[in-house]
């Protein structure tokens, strides 16, 4: 769950780019490092801990090294993990899994129906404080287990014997597989978790792994690990991969240069590389359904809680200039915080439906009046904001540009001062409430609406920023329950909740983004997915 800015790619880098190429195109791999992939992070890694997980770089990591009842497979369909088989009452509210036999925990450890258990009940244990915890909306006693109404041992998860478990819900949720191909509900062994106590999921030594992969090499702070083949994986014959290796690079000039020498197999691309490099063999334009957005915070007393100077803010910004002049083939124009392509219903796509003209225009004038307006409501005459972000070379940018933006559009009246910082430290100071402006995304758990609309509603800890609206949350709250199943009367009620988002200004779109890419064509059954966790390497594979 990242962005791009760098120097312009002059001839003369090109021209070296192009040697570069020609030089290293006969070099080959030695044999025994055949099946050996060198992959790029954007980001440093927080944890491993499914519970506490957050981010892309984490989850990435777990959908990797972990097996779930499902895994997500070619564009988020769902493929065989540790389910064997599924039966689903006539009444959709009762779901019995039957478990493959003897897979193995890398501690020896055979993995059981008590481990999923174990896991969902950990996860929504309001003292582990899991950000995701509201996922589990729907599975019997969960919201209540959340607020402290119920026993965490009520939660409608039971193992009968060692392989079969059984999911009770509340209410029917029609994205209920999808969800199983997610790491939040992935098995946890309770004796490594207690083993490793508050270290659990710190470093690559304090996890257990049941999946494709094991972890080696993290050490909860450096920016370098491996995922290596585990050889206890029930379908170890499907894994072609030896080893993972990942490098955190923050500036795409550095991994791209790592990528002409071969030392990296694949690196994201700036706006300027991007153009350089299309015709290029290995650049792609990578998928997905993740949304770049101002979020605003209002409750910090800094102006922002007043609806008029958020629009204000909004309405300054020229995310077409943003578009075509920053992020160039990096981006597309933000219609909504629902991302465009994720869902459609009746050969409609939910972001055109929900696309209004407030939210995400560019109207210099109106801008100026709503400011002017909202400042004399608050009784100020100018405010100082300060803009938080990711320490990344585009990041940075970005945030120049919305600087600019914000300030000159607004003669001046709103000053943005910025503070740039690793990724992990953003992501703690934005669900902290630590901050002005926070230039955050999100990209898509699961292919529905749902996915982006729900972190605005009720105490959801993902949400950030403190507003609440109770309209919007009972059109939250009809959706997964009273219209769950009907599919015409949950879309409308969607599209409802995201106009009431575009026309409150809760958040500021931005950008969809797009992510050009050099992945060289030796890299063989990659699969990389929209929503969801992004990369699955099962089957990837090497092939001169």
């Amino acid at each position: 769950m990242y962005l791009f800015n760098h120097k312009l790619v002059t001839v003369s880098t090109l021209c070296l780019v192009l040697f570069l190429t020609a030089c290293g195109s006969n070099n080959k791999n030695d044999k025994a490092d055949k099946q050996v992939l060198n992959w790029n992070e954007k980001t440093e890694l927080p944890t491993i801990d499914p519970s506490l997980a957050m981010d892309g770089t984490s989850f990435d990591m777990l959908n990797n090294s972990m097996d779930g009842l499902y895994r997500l497979g070619k564009k988020s369909k769902i493929t065989p993990g540790l389910a064997k088989s599924a039966k689903v009452s006539s009444d959709g509210l009762k779901y019995t899994f039957q478990l493959r036999r003897n897979t193995k925990w890398s501690n020896g450890d055979t993995v059981t129906a008590k481990d999923f258990v174990y896991s969902w009940r950990r996860t929504v244990d309001p003292k582990t404080n899991s950000g995701y915890a509201y996922l589990f909306d729907g599975i019997k006693n969960a919201t209540d287990i959340s607020n402290e109404k119920k026993a965490v041992d009520s939660l409608g998860i039971k193992a009968v014997g060692k392989y079969k478990l059984e999911v009770s819900l509340d209410k029917q949720i029609p994205y209920f597989k999808l969800l199983m191909g997610f790491p939040i509900f992935f098995p946890q062994n309770e004796k490594a978790v207690q083993k490793y106590g508050n270290k659990y999921g710190t470093a690559s030594k304090y996890m257990v792994y049941n999946g494709p992969f094991k972890m080696s090499g993290w050490t909860g702070t450096n920016l370098n690990w491996k995922l290596i083949k585990n050889p206890t994986y029930w379908d170890k014959k499907a894994v072609k991969l030896s080893q993972i290796n990942f490098k955190v690079n923050k500036s795409t000039t550095t991994s791209y240069n790592l990528y002409q020498s071969r030392k990296l197999d694949e690196t994201e691309l700036s706006a300027e590389q991007a153009k350089a490099l299309n015709k290029k063999k290995g650049y792609q334009v990578l998928p997905s359904a993740t949304t770049y957005y101002l979020g605003f915070n209002k409750e910090n007393h800094s102006g922002l809680e007043n609806k008029k100077i958020r629009q204000a803010i909004s309405y300054a910004i020229d995310r077409k200039q943003f578009v075509n002049k920053v992020l160039g083939n990096t981006g597309v124009v933000s219609k909504g915080i629902v991302s465009s392509k994720l869902a459609s219903y009746q050969g409609k796509d939910f972001a055109d439906e929900a696309q209004t003209t407030a939210g995400v225009s560019y109207d210099k004038d109106k801008a100026q009046r709503l400011l002017k307006e909202g400042l004399n409501e608050i009784g100020k005459k100018e405010l100082k904001l300060n803009l938080l972000t990711d320490d990344t070379d585009a990041n940075n940018k970005n945030v120049e540009f919305l600087q600019s933006q914000i300030e000159e559009h607004l003669d001046g009246k709103v000053k943005i001062s910025t503070t740039s910082v690793p990724f992990k430290t953003r992501l703690a100071r934005s669900t902290a409430g630590d901050y002005d402006l926070v230039l955050q995304y999100w990209g898509a758990d699961f292919a529905d609406p749902i996915t982006f609309l729900q972190i605005f509603s009720g105490d959801n800890p993902s949400k950030t920023g403190g507003w609440k609206d109770v309209t919007f949350d009972k059109l939250i709250k009809d959706s997964m329950t009273v219209h769950s199943m009907d599919q015409g009367k949950r879309w409308n009620d969607m599209l409802q909740a995201s106009k009431i988002l575009s026309e409150q200004q809760v958040i500021a779109p931005l950008y969809q983004a797009k992510t050009p890419a050099m992945i060289p064509p030796k890299v063989k059954g990659l699969i990389m997915n929209t929503a969801g966790v992004s990369n699955n390497w099962k089957y990837t594979y090497i092939s001169e």
